[in-house]
């Protein structure tokens, strides 16, 4: 398989070019008229909507102190699915009929506002958000980048393709069954589905309430980890929004274990199947530790979205408008919400209680790996077969992906090379709720297999994530060491490797079990040394848990670092240090260590 190609600059991409004044927000009008046609936007780029936005972006920008670097998205374009009110913009959700003014922005789309990005348009998607197939709406099918007689994926279609195309770094989306994974997939690029309630859904109109995500496409997993931090947050005019969880893993075991479908089903599509079977191999050569799955409970959990009640959530977003003119609502759609009138709330009540047992047995089999991984389309249907048969394709996109909502997981979409037949395969990791963070760290060591320009663990430098704090490890903490485990057990995640500032002397503290050093913070106009040290994020909820284990005379304070920057780490009391061993010269606890069993 070949890697997908992405054109298009990344957030980081356009940050640089601002920074270094080749590009000003201001050129933003005349970049995006290439873009300002097609089947993706139903409201397309237009400059009086940018221009209007960017007097907007230089008092934001006057607000601090005229930094850019204080907004973390300055100038950043981006897309939002017409499901998401934007104010500026008509929200349709792909039908004319429905269509209205919103009076303000989306609570996420605010956010994102607020931190410098710029809207330039709202994009295509099934009507209603109801379909996987990108083919259901009055503005036009959306074509695969890659090849154009091949579906985009639905329902979030338009942001998908936009974001592929390298016409925007990001683009939001929802996913409620999929619609946030599958283009992602077929598209070749990265699709983030959060917790549930991680991000509001304030100002977006419902597909099935109870179980909306917002979700993130975007080029590189950085991308959409930084969008989703500005995102992320608790609203409470969003009745299902949550509060995150302080204890959730941060980071995954260097050797993991990751459940596999037992005998996936490829509906006949060797491609697909090819594409798994690599994806497979490829994570074993990450450190996974395959663990085959009974997939039976996802499945029977996955076909109860369609085929049960959860039909009569969409029916009462267009009750009205049925009620109204039943014309208007796209024929196929219009179908499957029309099925609601079959169930009764007894129906209701009853599959309530399938659901909870069947997503009871999905959350006892994920309690045995650290990540699920599965398909994340298993076919990819030509426009026209979908066309020519609206239902099946659509029913079999969904086999890897109507369960998780059900079952409160999160999902992240990620590229694995390329099919054969030159569309791109993709592959979803799943985990539990909150458990997000983990799959980025996970994502992040998957990614490099297939995509090189994301940096290396020696290159990262995002902020410590909400409910984390980052620590600065020098001793028997590090990677491979004896006390590592009380960080990898506690979730936490591998950051970089850095050093000190010069201000520091190391010392080996005599009668530790396993043996520790002691950092030593000097007085300005000593003489002292940088040392090499591991930065870890340790889960807020389990940070007081960790530092009760760290025995005396160590102890947990502020240690600087050789970039100016001052994290949470290990000190060492000085009434320890007058018998102890100056290993300062060593630069560091590992080539100290590695100096006592050198020939000598």
């Amino acid at each position: 398989m070949s890697e997908p190609k992405h054109p298009g600059p990344t957030i980081a991409d356009w940050a640089a070019a601002y920074k270094a004044g080749r590009l000003r927000p201001s050129d933003l009008p005349v970049l995006l008229a290439r873009s300002a046609s097609g089947p993706a936007w139903i409201s397309p780029p237009e400059r009086i909507a940018i221009e209007a936005q960017l007097a907007r972006l230089d008092s934001l920008l006057a607000r601090v102190g005229g930094d850019p670097s204080k907004l973390p998205l300055y100038g950043i374009p981006f897309a939002v699915k017409d499901n998401i009110d934007a104010e500026g913009w008509n929200t349709t959700a792909a039908c004319p009929a429905f269509a209205y003014a919103p009076s303000k922005d989306a609570h996420v789309v605010k956010r994102l506002r607020d931190a410098g990005a710029i809207v330039v348009g709202k994009t295509n998607l099934d009507q209603f958000a109801t379909g996987l197939v990108g083919t259901r709406s009055p503005y036009g099918e959306v074509p695969n980048v890659f090849r154009p007689d091949i579906i985009s994926g639905g329902s979030s279609s338009g942001s998908a393709a936009v974001v592929a195309q390298g016409v925007v770094p990001f683009a939001l989306g929802t996913d409620t069954a999929g619609s946030g994974r599958v283009p992602a997939g077929l598209n070749g690029i990265v699709g983030l589905k959060p917790t549930r309630g991680r991000f509001s859904n304030s100002g977006v109109v419902p597909a099935c309430r109870t179980l909306d995500c917002v979700s993130i496409f975007a080029r590189t997993l950085d991308d959409a980890d930084l969008v989703a931090d500005v995102m992320e947050g608790f609203d409470p005019e969003d009745p299902y929004s949550r509060k995150s969880d302080p204890s959730a893993p941060l980071g995954i075991p260097e050797i993991f274990r990751l459940g596999v479908p037992r005998d996936p089903e490829f509906f006949g599509d060797e491609a697909s199947k090819a594409g798994f079977r690599l994806a497979v191999a490829s994570a074993r050569s990450l450190g996974a530790e395959i663990v085959p799955v009974d997939y039976e409970p996802f499945a029977r959990l996955a076909e109860l979205l369609y085929q049960g009640p959860w039909v009569a959530e969409r029916w009462t977003v267009v009750e009205e408008l049925h009620r109204r003119d039943p014309s208007a609502i796209h024929p196929v759609v219009r179908g499957i919400v029309e099925g609601a009138a079959k169930f009764s709330a007894a129906d209701a009540f009853r599959s309530e209680y399938r659901r909870a047992e069947l997503a009871r047995a999905v959350q006892a089999a994920m309690s045995d790996f650290d990540a699920l991984m599965v398909p994340t389309a298993v076919i990819a249907p030509t426009i026209e077969e979908v066309l020519a048969d609206p239902l099946d394709p659509n029913s079999r996109l969904g086999t890897y992906t109507n369960f998780a909502n059900f079952a409160d997981l999160c999902a992240l979409s990620l590229p694995a090379g390329m099919r054969v037949d030159g569309i791109p395969f993709g592959v979803t990791f799943l985990a539990p709720a909150w458990h997000d963070r983990k799959l980025s760290s996970l994502g992040r060591r998957w990614s490099r297999l297939f995509d090189s320009r994301l940096p290396g663990d020696d290159a990262l430098s995002r902020p410590a994530p909400p409910d984390s704090v980052r620590l600065a490890v020098v001793g028997a903490h590090l990677s491979g060491m004896p006390l590592n485990h009380q960080l990898v057990s506690r979730g936490a995640s591998f950051v970089e490797r850095t050093t000190t500032s010069g201000g520091y002397r190391l010392h080996a503290i005599p009668g530790t079990v396993p043996p520790k050093p002691g950092l030593e913070r000097l007085a300005p106009g000593l003489a002292g040394n940088a040392i090499e040290v591991e930065l870890w994020d340790v889960p807020l909820g389990l940070f007081g848990s960790f530092v009760a284990e760290v025995p005396p005379p160590l102890g947990i304070g502020s240690v600087e670092l050789s970039d100016g920057r001052v994290v949470k780490g290990f000190i060492c009391e000085g009434f320890a240090l007058g018998n102890a061993r100056d290993i300062t010269a060593f630069g560091g606890w590992r080539s100290y260590l590695a100096s006592l069993s050198a020939p000598q």
